[in-house]
């Protein structure tokens, strides 16, 4: 009898809980997972280029867990990919999620919304400034872009909570808006940014002088030894609307055997392109940031990125411009959005300890 009763209330008590469970599952609801969207933006600034370019840019804009079941208010976190790659928006939908969902479960970094962009020109990279050859790209980004993602997504729509972030080409991006645009971005992190300064290989040294001085449409440029990457750069900074089918005044030219410089070309050139050649006139918005850092990578093989980062820290120092500067031991392009890559070991630490994330934060 004692065995039987000892047995009976047990599973009385368990037949309850089956039914109460099963009463209450409908009223548990799956926790809300993150999502990437994906958008496209039509950009008026660019729809004068005298190159072509594609005025409608595709969007990746992650949204963290939780996003459409409340009124919360999040950061926003500005991506400028490396141009020499394609723009995947599925990369940031698979990989790029992942990475943002596990920091923020781990603490790394309060959920933010994440916004990759494609900035792109038929020679890879705008240098994300307004220009008449390839279009108004620094006016895309603070006029169109910011005011797009702030109007459509729940934003908080002020610099302290507006970081930007950038790899290789991106990262002199990002450097470039927290320069010209402190009002827009109040945090900047820069991986492994070019076109910080001069470095062992002067610009003169490798472009196919003989070959741009001829060319008759893009397309020869396109397949010329380093034509893309140092053309893009003249569309950008030396644009000269008059002189189709480049559209740009030449730094150099050859006569005979000989390479002349054009002085007042590569002036223009390196005051327009060149970050060195800033920081004073835009030291007073770097030090108003709330946050600045860069890196790069000692074993890249091109060595006048390290070069040239080397001495981009130093000259911020003699400005007396407080930023975070460091070189690691690796290779550029290698592990920045993996498990332990410098996205989640770096980037995202690093703006956690500088983006506001509540709107009444002082």
């Amino acid at each position: 009898m004692e065995t039987f009763v000892f047995f009976r209330r047990p599973v009385i008590g368990l037949l309850a809980g089956v039914v109460i469970a099963l009463t209450a599952a409908p009223l548990l609801a799956a926790p809300e997972l993150s999502q990437v969207v994906n958008r496209t933006l039509r950009g008026e600034s660019l729809t004068h280029s005298l190159i072509g370019t594609d005025p409608v840019r595709k969007l990746a804009v992650y949204l963290p867990a939780g996003y459409a079941g409340s009124t919360q208010r999040y950061p926003v976190v500005y991506f400028l990919p490396n141009p020499l790659e394609a723009f995947h928006p599925e990369f940031y939908a698979e990989r790029g999620r992942a990475l943002l969902d596990r920091a923020a479960a781990k603490g790394v970094i309060q959920p933010v919304i994440f916004v990759a962009v494609d900035l792109t020109t038929p020679l890879g990279c705008t240098w994300y400034v307004n220009s008449p050859v390839t279009g108004n790209w620094e006016d895309f980004v603070v006029r169109e872009l910011v005011p797009y993602v702030d109007a459509n997504f729940r934003t908080l729509p002020k610099r302290d909570s507006r970081g930007i972030a950038g790899d290789f080409m991106g990262g002199y991006g990002a450097i470039r808006f927290g320069m010209t645009h402190p009002e827009v971005f109040g945090t900047v992190y820069a991986l492994h940014p070019v076109g910080t300064g001069s470095g062992i290989y002067t610009m003169y040294s490798r472009p196919d002088w003989k070959l741009l001085a001829a060319a008759h449409s893009l397309d020869e440029v396109k397949n010329a030894s380093y034509g893309p990457i140092f053309m893009s750069i003249f569309q950008a900074s030396v644009p000269n609307p008059a002189k189709p089918p480049l559209y740009v005044d030449l730094q150099a030219q050859t006569a005979g055997d000989t390479l002349e410089i054009d002085a007042q070309v590569t002036e223009r050139l390196r005051d327009n392109f060149l970050l060195e050649t800033m920081i004073g006139k835009y030291a007073d918005n770097l030090k108003s940031l709330r946050g600045l850092r860069f890196d790069w990578a000692r074993n890249d093989g091109n060595h006048d990125h390290v070069y040239s980062n080397q001495a981009f820290t130093h000259k911020l120092n003699e400005f007396g411009i407080v930023h975070e500067a460091e070189e690691y031991n690796g290779v550029w392009g290698s592990g920045v959005w993996g498990d332990d890559g410098r996205m989640y070991t770096e980037v995202l630490p690093f703006l956690q300890r500088h983006l506001v994330f509540t709107s009444n934060a002082k």
